[in-house]
């Protein structure tokens, strides 16, 4: 389908079209928040963390480059994208369901992998599906409105357990596994809403029919796993150049990211309640003084990346992005310095305009960049460019923890910060192209 074909979409439409968003990345926001104090609460080692979350990245790596290029060549009733992100999101909600009742380690360790996958196979299509709905001139508001949603998502994720503390729960009731009660109600709000928010996106702003030369196209292609690979492989070779380049900054970015996510709670707790001991109360509040402070970039991430869309259209996207995650670096480095927890809200200003260009500017770049009929293949490997790195530092971290970081979970948090001052290097050697297209349709009255 043509870019010329593609009808304008309004404001409320796009919001419409990504509110299954907000659904994804809840349910994103509970595991960033809550996975490392969960295996610490069910006995793991702290050198061991980076390999209890491998999960995610592992079955990214597999499952989404295969499911992109299947919904490429998919034709049914419901249209290219949707069986995919609508069945990914019905496994996410039970998976979210019983995260919180694991019994042992190796339990919610493999649910994990279950839950990666079935938020693998929704991200893709769902990316994949925006990029078919939208113009050229509308990627920019269609991504940072994903990007909004996430910031959204992400903050009442991290801000449920100290919300609920509030209106009264008791923060040191313990189920029989020893998890927080505040977790278990709090995966169980995401449950409901992984399901319930993409469902109205469906039913909201449905595909796109294929145009007759489009469907015959892909009616033309053979079928069969053996065809599916032979695409990616190929989609591969074929990568864009635009795309090559990102791979680098892509590197340091979620290495950093990983690094922050996984030890922010040991961090906090060693720096700011002096203990490393998961039956105390001083971690438990780590993990509610992680929520504050996660909710708080996140939601910073929701206010600026509507503001960034103006400015990414002046400045462009590479900018942009390289000034944010400059910002979050620096931040980074601060934080196992901090005494005072009210001054951690600090550096989280630029770890949140970071978390909003994450979301959005790497995937105007990359929409600029790839052919329209091969949108979900290159969705799929560029999420290759997440996890493999991902994969790299889960990998790698174990292995320097003692030796090199002191057997320090602050010292994690630092290398985060100059991990994402390299990636802003990177940034500035992509080289982007702004879309040239003619005038969308003029938008209804």
């Amino acid at each position: 389908m043509t870019t010329k074909t593609k009808p304008f979409m309004s404001f409320w439409q796009i919001l419409n079209m990504n509110f299954g968003f907000f659904g994804i990345q809840y349910s994103f926001g509970l595991q960033q928040a809550n996975m490392s104090p969960i295996y610490k609460f069910l006995g793991a080692d702290e050198a061991s963390l980076p390999l209890l979350w491998l999960a995610g990245p592992l079955t990214g790596l597999l499952v989404q480059p295969l499911i992109g290029a299947m919904s490429d060549r998919t034709i049914s009733r419901w249209g290219r994208r949707t069986p995919y992100f609508m069945v990914g999101a019905i496994l996410c909600s039970l998976c979210l369901f019983l995260m919180p009742l694991s019994p042992t380690l190796w339990f919610a360790a493999s649910l994990l992998w279950i839950l990666d996958a079935a938020n693998n196979v929704t991200m893709e299509p769902y990316r994949a599906y925006v990029s078919d709905r939208l113009n050229g001139q509308q990627h920019a508001l269609g991504y940072l409105t994903q990007s909004a949603f996430t910031g959204l998502a992400q903050t009442l994720a991290y801000l449920t357990p100290t919300l609920l503390l509030l209106i009264g729960f008791d923060k040191d009731a313990l189920a029989g596994n020893r998890i927080p009660q505040l977790t278990l109600i709090a995966f169980m709000i995401g449950a409901v809403l992984s399901i319930t928010t993409v469902w109205w996106s469906v039913k909201s702003t449905p595909e796109l029919p294929l145009e007759p030369q489009e469907l015959a196209r892909i009616k033309a292609q053979p079928v069969g796993f053996g065809a599916t690979f032979n695409e990616i492989v190929s989609a591969v070779k074929e990568m864009p150049q635009a795309m090559r380049q990102l791979w680098w900054m892509k590197l340091f970015q979620w290495y950093g990211m990983m690094c922050y996510w996984i030890y922010i709670v040991p961090a906090l707790a060693l720096s700011i309640f002096n203990t490393s001991d998961a039956s105390t109360t001083g971690f438990r509040d780590a993990g509610l003084l992680n929520g504050q402070i996660g909710s708080f970039y996140n939601f910073v991430a929701f206010l600026s990346a509507f503001s960034l869309i103006p400015i990414t259209r002046k400045l462009g996207p590479v900018l942009v992005h390289s000034v944010c995650l400059t910002l979050a670096g620096i931040g980074m480095f601060m934080i196992p310095s901090i005494q005072q927890q009210g001054w951690l809200f600090v550096p989280m200003v630029g770890v949140g305009l970071a978390w909003a260009s994450i979301m959005g500017n790497p995937y105007i770049l990359l929409a600029r960049s790839i052919p329209a009929e091969r949108a979900g293949v290159y969705m799929g490997i560029f999420n290759m460019f997440i996890v493999i790195p991902m994969i790299i530092q889960m990998l790698t971290l174990p292995l320097i923890y003692r030796s090199l970081l002191g057997n320090d979970p602050r010292h994690v948090i630092q290398l985060a910060g100059v991990f994402l001052v390299i990636a802003a290097a990177m940034t500035l050697r992509v080289q982007y192209m702004p879309d040239k297209t003619p005038p969308a349709t003029t938008p209804p009255q």
